[in-house]
């Protein structure tokens, strides 16, 4: 394989963008997209035809424990980095969203917007990549967190990243410039590919030096650890294994099942990393004011928890 082109990758998982890329052999029967050897079978529900709806359910599950993780987050009302996992949380959704609509044919691979969709599901995917090295550096305390500038900051960084990721691919996708074109996607691997997995790699590095020289416990990076190996999974079974798995199940599922429940479980890894190295300094207060304890004591009293300095 040729390095940037999907010709070797979509003949074997059947990603969003290989209906918008070409082939570079010309192996491809149609003008436009790479049909992979194996893929998940369609469904027909209530006279419309969904793809992947195994996938569809693992989005679903995956909404569902965000949001369990979100209330989670914003019920730590002081720990560091508050705010800033919000937003990471936040973008995860917006790109589970955008996932379901290019994965179960919401926008048909037919339909001219297909590409817009595709290209907005790359940006959030790079944009939750900075993001989440945003949050792993916050942690060192270089800056104030929750701050409006930290915030906005954070904001800026995502948006640009974003947008470069966005026209990178939707150029490439429309072949609008003789530099990048459905058969030239080097330049779409690299940004979306190859620096996105350098900036997850940085995170990962920044965390484990943060949990071997500034934390007491080692107990957080059972689950950094964790999340690596969730992610790597989930890596290899879409991109090496996806043939064999479509063929294993009949073709009802494919490699993209398991690397989509394979990244919820990496998310969860990374709030639990996230909550393990947090302390929220007002847990006492908060339980005290939510049991309706008095101010001065009495018989009225219960302490709900402890303070650990």
């Amino acid at each position: 394989m040729a390095f940037g082109n999907f010709d070797t990758i979509c003949n074997i998982t059947s990603l969003p963008l290989c209906s918008v890329v070409g082939s570079v052999n010309e192996t491809s029967y149609f003008t436009r997209g790479i049909v992979p050897d194996c893929y998940a079978r369609s469904v027909e529900l209530a006279n419309t035809m969904v793809f992947q709806i195994g996938n569809a359910f693992v989005h679903f599950g995956g909404l569902l424990i965000l949001l369990i993780i979100i209330f989670n987050v914003r019920a730590k009302y002081t720990a560091i980095g508050r705010t800033e996992m919000l937003f990471f949380f936040y973008l995860i959704i917006c790109l589970i969203v955008s996932s379901l609509v290019v994965d179960c044919g919401v926008s048909p691979p037919s339909s001219g917007s297909y590409a817009y969709f595709v290209a907005v599901q790359l940006g959030l995917a790079s944009a939750s990549c900075i993001c989440i090295l945003y949050n792993g550096l916050l942690c060192f305390q270089f800056w104030e967190d929750g701050s409006r500038k930290s915030m906005w900051s954070l904001r800026v960084i995502c948006f640009c990243w974003f947008l470069v990721n966005f026209i990178v691919a939707l150029v490439t996708f429309k072949s609008w410039d003789t530099a990048l074109d459905s058969r030239k996607t080097m330049a779409m691997f690299v940004i979306t590919y190859l620096i996105n997995a350098i900036i997850l790699a940085f995170y990962v590095i920044s965390q484990i030096v943060l949990v071997v020289f500034a934390l007491d416990s080692y107990w957080p990076l059972g689950a950094i650890l964790l999340g690596v190996f969730f992610f790597v999974a989930g890596q290899v079974l879409t991109y090496e294994f996806s043939d064999d798995i479509c063929r294993g199940a009949s073709h009802y599922i494919d490699g993209l099942f398991f690397g989509s429940a394979c990244n919820v479980f990496t998310v969860m890894m990374i709030y639990k990393f996230w909550d393990m190295i947090t302390v929220d300094d007002l847990e006492f207060s908060v339980a005290n004011v939510e049991h309706g304890v008095t101010a001065f004591g009495g018989d009225d009293e219960k302490r709900g928890s402890t303070i650990f300095s």
